[in-house]
């Protein structure tokens, strides 16, 4: 195999990947599938095109359009043959048509509820089941799901309940299109498809693989289950007929590390020592050699080497979201108007102001029942108020970005320069996204809204090249006047983002009165109302070092904090972004 692993330290390498490819394609539906997290792209097509060489000549792979409904992923009513035939017809859906193949599953990070739901329903049962328009369906749909994950931010990712049911989580972004791997052809995955079902499991392999799952964290039940699958298709693939050590290293590897919530901590045996193949290699062998008996350390070493990189900040990072509270991080908006936004399905009624009617589904709704009303076969459908049906649409949320300027002490001229550059920036975007911009600067004993929240490039420059500088830092009157924003874009049906430029160092309470302690406690409260409003947050440290108070603020606010005591305007714009798409998650600078 390449030694080309991720960047950062452990982790899978292209050829891992590949033979992960082959791997699917012995037992797609067994496995569950997989999920892809990279960009569009050829590394992913790739792999994509791997997988597909590897299945039967006759198994489909299908593509899942964004935003499928529910006839077109199940199957429903024929509308052209209802009507040819006087008489409900049925057709198969996408699932049922890709029986002993797969479905692949672009942004599956976006995925609706309901899609997931039907995809796990159907990867359960191996069968799909619907009954709607008058119509029973039930069809075989044993296959696999590759779901493309093409999520950015940290909170992006395909349902749990969903990628549970995969077995294989694979990560391509570290990998070039060009990496060489040695990969099974499609001859010897055929091969190992014909023996999979009399590869034999020891209950030592079960062992192993159950005590590599606990010793990882992986709590769901299914990942020992869908590692000991994984197990069999790669004896199979090396052409045993048994499961070896070798096999539960790959399993483990591939399936278990992937779900890896703590690092393990083994204890290898007093009276047998692992026999690993070396420290610094502890994949198995390229050719799957060196078959035996299973270890209980075998798989847990596996898992243990190749944890995803960052894996120890991601634990710190999702227990004091837990410990924050539902409050923390992004507040999703949903509004009832009936516009431009993404298509939300389908409902019963006549369509109020502003929606459209759905034709085809008001069609299909009507053609059940024509005989019943008396319309003859050729003669126009008889339509009735019950049959109407209308799309529904979320509407797309528009971003406020709030910055919250500290304009007090000497550095006031650089931070509000920068701050000019970071909103100009952002202005230019807005202009695409038609997303608003405000500021507020607070110095001396209290905070002012230079801007409100606007897309006007002209009118932010104008507001922030007439501000003067210098005084006391009224730090919580500014964290007050940004959440008063927070709410107002909230009552818009808008998504606010919080960005705070200050070192900290609070001097002057709300009252207009100094007193650092007193000052620095109101600020706190401050940061804590921020906190609970969910706004996503960013606080920017400008003091020339990094400063602990700016830093204690972010935590109180539950914020992004990001030190930059030489900040320029496209890294703050970066950094802003970032919040909003993160939903306000604080990790390190």
């Amino acid at each position: 195999m390449t030694d080309a692993a991720a960047p950062g330290g452990a982790g899978l390498c292209w050829a891992d990947a590949a033979y992960a490819a082959a791997l699917l394609a012995v037992d797609p539906a067994g496995l569950g599938g997989a999920v892809l997290r990279a960009a569009p792209g050829p590394v992913r097509e790739r792999w994509l095109r791997l997988f597909r060489e590897r299945l039967p000549e006759a198994a489909p792979m299908r593509r899942i359009p964004a935003h499928v409904s529910d006839d077109g992923l199940l199957g429903g009513l024929d509308l052209p043959a209802t009507l040819r035939a006087g008489r409900p017809v049925a057709r198969a859906g996408l699932l049922a048509g890709a029986h002993g193949g797969a479905v692949v599953v672009p942004m599956a990070e976006r995925l609706s509820a309901g899609v997931a739901a039907r995809l796990r329903a159907v990867l359960d049962e191996g069968r799909v089941r619907a009954a709607r328009e008058g119509l029973a369906l039930e069809a075989p749909a044993r296959l696999g799901v590759v779901a493309l994950d093409e999520g950015t931010a940290d909170d992006e990712a395909v349902p749990p309940a969903l990628a549970d049911r995969l077995a294989l989580h694979l990560d391509l972004h570290p990998f070039r299109p060009t990496e060489p791997a040695v990969v099974p052809d499609a001859a010897a995955v055929a091969a190992a498809r014909a023996r999979l079902g009399s590869v034999s499991v020891g209950d030592d392999v079960v062992e192993a693989l159950s005590a590599a799952a606990v010793a990882l964290g992986a709590d769901s039940l299914r990942a020992p289950l869908l590692a000991v699958r994984a197990a069999r298709a790669a004896a199979a693939l090396a052409g045993r007929a048994a499961v070896a050590e070798a096999d539960v290293a790959r399993a483990a590897m591939l399936v278990l590390a992937p779900r890896a919530t703590r690092l393990p901590q083994a204890e290898p045996e007093a009276d047998q020592p692992p026999e690993a193949p070396g420290e610094d290699d502890p994949r198995p062998d390229q050719d799957g050699a060196g078959g035996g008996e299973a270890c209980d350390g075998d798989g847990q070493e596996a898992a243990g080497a190749v944890l995803p990189p960052g894996l120890l900040e991601q634990l710190k990072t999702a227990a004091r979201l837990q410990a924050a509270g539902p409050s923390v991080g992004r507040t999703p908006v949903r509004r009832r108007a009936q516009g431009p936004g993404r298509p939300a399905g389908i409902r019963a009624g006549p369509p109020p102001p502003g929606a459209r009617l759905a034709v085809v589904e008001t069609l299909r709704a009507a053609a059940p029942w024509q005989r019943l009303r008396g319309a003859a076969p050729g003669e126009p459908l008889r339509i009735r108020a019950e049959d109407f049906r209308h799309q529904r649409t979320n509407p797309r949320t528009r971003t406020t970005t709030i910055f919250a300027v500290d304009a007090s002490g000497s550095a006031a001229v650089a931070r509000l320069a920068e701050a000019k550059g970071a909103v100009e920036l952002l202005l230019a975007d807005c202009y695409v996204r038609r997303d608003r911009v405000a500021v507020i600067a607070f110095r001396g004993t209290g905070a002012d809204l230079l801007l409100t929240p606007t897309r006007s490039l002209a009118r932010a420059r104008r507001c922030l090249s007439a501000l003067p500088g210098g005084g006391g830092t009224p730090l919580a009157a500014g964290l007050d006047a940004a959440l008063a924003q927070v709410e107002a874009a909230l009552r818009r049906g808008e998504r606010p983002v919080v960005v705070v430029l200050t070192d900290g160092r609070a001097n002057v309470c709300r009252d207009g009165k100094g007193g650092r302690r007193a000052a620095a406690a109101e600020a706190e409260a401050a940061a804590r109302s921020l906190r609970a409003s969910g706004a996503a947050c960013l606080v920017v440290d400008t003091a020339t070092r990094p400063e602990a108070l700016a830093a204690a603020l972010a935590a109180a606010m539950a914020a992004r904090y990001l030190a930059l005591p030489h900040a320029d305007a496209a890294t703050l714009s970066r950094a802003a972004r970032a919040a909003g798409e993160e939903g306000g998650h604080a990790v390190p600078a």
